[in-house]
Order: C-alpha cells, then structure tokens, then sequence
C-alpha cells in the first residue's frame, strides 16, 4: 500500500505540475496578460489562490469530452508596489491604498465630463491621484466607496497635471482596459483614513492665481454670508442651493481674514453640517481651495475636489479646536474693515474676472461715470405688486409670470429695469439698473415718476410707453460706487450688461461697521437678486429685439 501511494502520488504531481509545463503552447492575448479569466472567481485569500494553479473547465465543440487548461499562478508573481516607487508607463504591478475621496471632474467651458478623479493614500501614507476615463466609470463606480480598501491590478502610470493637483505624487494611478479593482475586508494592514496639505495666509498669498496646486485651509469662521458667528446663524439649505454659493470669513490662526467661496456641492455640504449641530459649530477645513485675487484682496474658492469638515471631524479640526481654547484672545479678534469689505473692481478688472474659466456668480464694487442713457428700448417694466415678478397681458387682466406667485389678477406696478452707458479710466460697459438700484440713483420710484408723466399729459398715449424721464437724464456725468453682480448670462456670453443691485455712497464707509449693517446690505442685494431671478434672464438685460413692449398698468400704482 506503502508503494502503491507513493506511485499514485508521483503520478498526480506529474499530471498536474510537469505536464502543463512540457505541454506549453502559444497562449491567447488575455491569457499572456497574465490574470485567467477565472482567477475573477477566487479571492486573494483562498488557499487555492495563493499555493496551486488555477484550472478552469472548457467544453469541446461536442460538448462530449472535457479537456483542461493550467494556468500556472502564482501570487508572488504579482508584484506589489508602493506608491513611492511607480514610473511612468503601463504597470502589471499590484496596488493597495485607501480610496480617500472620488469626484466628477468637468470641462467648465465645454460642458462635458473628463472623467473621474480619486484621493487615494497606501500604507507608507504617501497619498496620488487617481484617474477613470468616462468609458470606464460605469464599470468602476458600483465598488467605489469613500474609506474602503481596495487593490488594484494593471493601470498605467500618466504624469500628473500641472494644474489643480491635489497631490505631490508626479505620477497618476491611470485605469487602463485590463484593470482589475477589488475590495479588501478586513483587511489586516493600516491604512491611514486621510491625509491634508495645510497653507497658512502667506502661503496662500505666495501662490496665488498661478492655478497650480490646490491646498487645504483650517480655521475658525468669523463670518457666514454676512452673519455673526456669535449670533448663532440659520442657514436656508434651500436659498443656498438656489444661489449655489455661501460666503464664509475664515481666519487661520492668527493670521489675516480671508474670503472663503464654496460653490456647489461644497456649499451644500457646509449647510447641511452647520445646521446639523445642536450648537454653533467654530472650526472649519476645507480641502483642495483656489486661491485668486478679487478686487486686490485674497479670496479662497471651493473646486469639485473640496470637501468640508468642521470642529470634531478629523484630527487636525480636533487639534484646531484645542489650539483655539487655549487662545481665546484671538477667537475674539475682529477686523471689520476686512470682514465686511467687497472687493472692488475696475470695469476692465471685472470683464477679465469673466473670462476666467473658474468664475462664478460674484458680488463687486465699482467706481464709474454716467456718459449716457441707453435709448431704444424700455426703461421701465410692469411688475407683479406682490413679488416683483413681470406681469404679461391675460385675456382680461394682468398675469405673474412668477411660478411661485402665479397671480392671474395682479396689479402691476412700474419697475425701473433701465440701461445706462458708463466708464471708468480702464474700460466701458453697460449697467442695467433693477428696482431700488434705480430709485437710489433718480431718488424717485419708477411709478412715480410713470404717473407722473401721464398725469401732466392728460392721461393721452395710456396704452403707449412713457420715455425717458428727466430724473434719469440728469444723473449723466455723474460719478457714483455701483454694487454689480455677474451672472451664468455674462459667463455664457450672452450679454456684457452688468447688472446693479445698489448705488453706494463715493465717501469710504468707516472700519467700525458691524456685522449687523453687513448683514443688512447683504439682505439688501439678495432682495434684489431674487426679484430679478424671478423674470427671464432675456429680459433682465433688456435686449430690445427680446423685449416685450410694456404698457401702462391699468390699475394699481
């Protein structure tokens, strides 16, 4: 028995180790890849995996015999390497990291999706950038999930952009068409669960506008779109959707004020953190910000990669926070002047800020001179009484055009929606002046100044347009602080007409303006904003070959 095991033993070695390897022949391009289609089938742990050679099962044509394929694997074979020690050019190496973050990365002008970017950090801690071209996000996209281990076999190593990076790797994990991803449970290696690239004020300062790397910012928040954070704000998760921004004042240490911009997801996410807590939250961090300069002031901008962390999230909001209770002094620190600053333009300055790839809808101050008044088309509109929205003719009455309004027997009031030529030293433009901006600038409301003119006219001409009143003909030549705002309409190119939401005083306001009176003037422009959002963006900007004629209401003042 003794020598018939022995026999029978020598025989399967010989069957299932000597006699692939005398039988080798030429292999398919998938098998001499490397990876057998059935190893998809074994995990990484099975002993079957890691000791033997893989057999799979493959039918004659007559589906009567069954004959045997090996591939001899072996799990050494497959190189694991660190992230420190890539190269440039296609790797049939092996990966283990952390899948730290994920994003959609957008073409801004082309509207068009480039693919998808990845955080990813191995055990060594060394953090890379990772890349899925659009064709192969689908076939990715179901495993992926922020925090989760995975190992990754076969990618291509592509040079890291040079700019946005969001990490010192020169190298980028690229997906390539026989890459292989796999989720590790418990797994037993440490993976760090984040990693952070901190710049301080002069830091930030140093590197701006050069649209190279993107950092992360820590600090505790003064301000948030204009209000305290001693006050306990409320955010509306609903009106910040809409205006797809929040604006917080953010200081870092003890260092200056800066202006932090989250646009998007980012300001969705900082909303629903801040109202989530019981209290005031304090701390913020904010990953991968823009630095531009606005107005000659330093600004931080979200981008799609920003994520947004507060007080006890992560170790360095933890370790902030202890630093902040063992400084109070400078938790108390307020420079109104910086805080409640706009940034002033040039009108060349803004029309430049337009042409940028990364702009958004924006707030600036704007010194100009009155050359004239735009004729050939109206200077007034019919408004609703009750929002402020355009009113159009129905059968028998007038209609809001607002849909949360939607009155079908409104009364209309007139509304100033008028254009004017000014000028400053670099450049010239046409603002469109909107409800209480154009009232702020005549000193009279626009139905007055209507009513007025069909009463001094016998009521003649009701059904046609009043012109251009002498209110607004005299403010040519005139030098006056303009409040202008840019809109997807000006980035789209559809218009170069700057709309003006407030006149303010030429005379610089005092530095001791409180957060209150910020908080009011902000209230002020988004007023304003939303009643002219509330009508098509066409008619915001009074194109004459757009514009609906607008008669004098028949009732209401």
């Amino acid at each position: 028995m003794g020598l018939f095991g022995f026999w029978s033993g020598l025989m399967g070695f010989a069957r299932f180790v000597l006699w692939p390897v005398l039988q080798l022949k030429p292999r398919s391009t998938e098998a001499r890849s490397g990876v057998s289609p059935s190893l998809h089938h074994f995990s990484s742990s099975s002993p079957l995996c890691f000791h033997h050679p893989i057999p799979h099962d493959r039918n004659s044509i007559n589906g009567d015999e069954t004959t045997w394929e090996v591939d001899y694997v072996i799990r050494f074979r497959r190189k694991s390497v660190f992230f420190k020690d890539l190269s440039l050019g296609p790797n049939e190496a092996q990966l283990k990291f952390r899948l730290i973050h994920f994003w959609e990365a957008w073409n801004p002008v082309k509207k068009t999706l480039i693919g998808m970017e990845m955080l990813l950090i191995d055990e060594q801690g060394t953090v890379i950038q990772g890349f899925i071209s659009p064709g192969r996000i689908e076939k990715y996209l179901p495993d992926m999930k922020r925090g989760s281990v995975y190992k990754l076999n076969n990618f291509y190593g592509s040079r890291n952009k040079s700019v946005f990076r969001v990490a010192d790797h020169t190298v980028t994990v690229s997906f390539s068409w026989n890459s292989e991803l796999t989720v590790l449970l418990n797994c037993p290696t440490h993976f760090d669960a984040d990693s952070f690239r901190f710049h301080s004020y002069e830091e930030f300062q140093a590197n701006c506008d050069l649209k190279g790397d993107l950092y992360d910012v820590v600090g505790h928040m003064k301000l948030v779109n204009g209000q305290s954070i001693v006050e306990a704000p409320v955010l509306d998760e609903v009106e910040i959707a809409k205006a797809r921004r929040v604006l917080i004042h953010v200081q870092s240490h003890d260092g200056p004020v800066m202006k932090l911009y989250l646009w998007d997801q980012a300001a969705r996410d900082f909303c629903k953190k801040f109202n989530s807590y019981e209290g005031t939250p304090t701390v913020l961090l904010v990953t991968t910000v823009n630095t531009k300069t606005l107005g000659g002031t330093l600004a931080l901008t979200s981008m799609s990669s920003s994520r947004v962390f507060m007080d006890y999230e992560v170790q360095p909001t933890i370790d902030y926070f202890s630093w902040l209770g063992s400084n109070p002094a400078i938790a108390e620190q307020v420079n109104a002047e910086v805080v409640t600053k706009r940034e002033t333009m040039t009108i060349g300055e803004i029309f430049s800020y337009i042409e940028q790839e990364s702009a958004k809808d924006a707030f600036f101050e704007c010194t100009a001179t009155i050359d004239d008044v735009v004729h050939g088309c109206s200077w007034y509109y019919i408004a609703c009484s009750g929002c402020h929205s355009k009113v159009i003719n129905g059968p028998t009455s007038l209609i809001c055009t607002s849909k949360k309004c939607g009155k079908v027997n409104a009364s209309g009031v007139p509304q100033y929606l008028s254009k004017i030529s000014v000028y400053d030293n670099s450049d010239q433009a046409v603002f469109v002046l909107l409800g209480d901006a154009g009232r702020e600038l005549t000193g009279k409301p626009a139905s007055e100044l209507v009513r007025s003119y069909f009463e001094a006219n016998g009521n003649e001409g009701v059904n046609l347009e009043a012109p251009v009143p002498e209110a607004l003909i005299s403010t040519i030549g005139q030098k006056h602080k303009f409040c202008v705002k840019v809109t997807e309409h000006n980035f789209s190119g559809k218009t170069r007409s700057l709309t003006v939401t407030k006149i303010l005083p030429l005379d610089p306001q005092p530095t001791t303006v409180s957060s209150e009176d910020n908080h009011t003037a902000a209230t002020s422009e988004e007023t304003s904003e939303n009643r002219v959002d509330s009508a098509d963006g066409s008619k915001r900007t009074c194109d004459s070959s757009e514009l609906e004629r607008v008669k004098r209401p028949k009732c209401g003042n």
